[in-house]
């Protein structure tokens, strides 16, 4: 009878994980706060292509806001968002509060994407969003890595650094992605 009790409990435990949704099954079903601090529900952008990169203002790589927002510009009435995660976790090029963050991406590069506040990509306090992303496509070895998230919700693919937002690998994966 003990035993039945405690498999009854344990199926019991089960279901209510399951129920209250616990498991992370797609990108939509995440919640990240936005760079002014309001929590944003992911599956707002459920049914588009997303770019999601982790950004920092003092690195060698931080021109590519530019071709980001060109990026998002092009595609956006195609389905495409754009999404920038700061994160000061690659040689503390992201120091900024989320107010000077915002400045620097609207006065010197335009950026109209959705910025979120800053996060974590790997270690102690990892973002959910990152999580997501590690487990799906490996994790970023330096700032502006980029996934590309398919209308699913699910990691298509993903680019490091090096990778610029014109380049064509980038353009052909979201272009297929955008076709699905």
């Amino acid at each position: 009878m003990k035993i039945s009790a405690t498999l009854f409990a344990i199926a019991l435990m089960a279901g209510q994980a399951s129920a209250s949704g616990d498991s992370v099954m797609s990108f939509y079903d995440l919640t990240a706060n936005t760079l002014d601090g309001a929590p944003k529900k992911l599956s707002d952008y459920k049914g588009k292509v997303l770019v999601v990169v982790n950004t920092a203002s003092q690195c060698g790589y931080t021109p590519q806001y530019a071709g980001l927002e060109t990026l998002y510009e092009n595609y956006k009435d195609k389905g495409l968002v754009v999404l920038g995660f700061p994160s000061n976790d690659f040689g503390g090029q992201e120091p900024g509060t989320a107010a000077e963050i915002k400045t620097f991406c609207e006065k010197k590069y335009n950026v109209t994407f959705p910025m979120f506040a800053k996060v974590k990509t790997k270690g102690e306090g990892q973002s959910p969003v990152y999580a997501f992303l590690v487990a799906k496509d490996g994790a970023p070895k330096w700032n502006f890595h980029k996934y590309v998230v398919g209308k699913d919700g699910q990691v298509t693919a993903s680019f490091p650094s090096s990778v610029k937002p014109d380049s064509e690998e980038l353009k052909s994966a979201i272009e297929a992605a955008l076709k699905l």
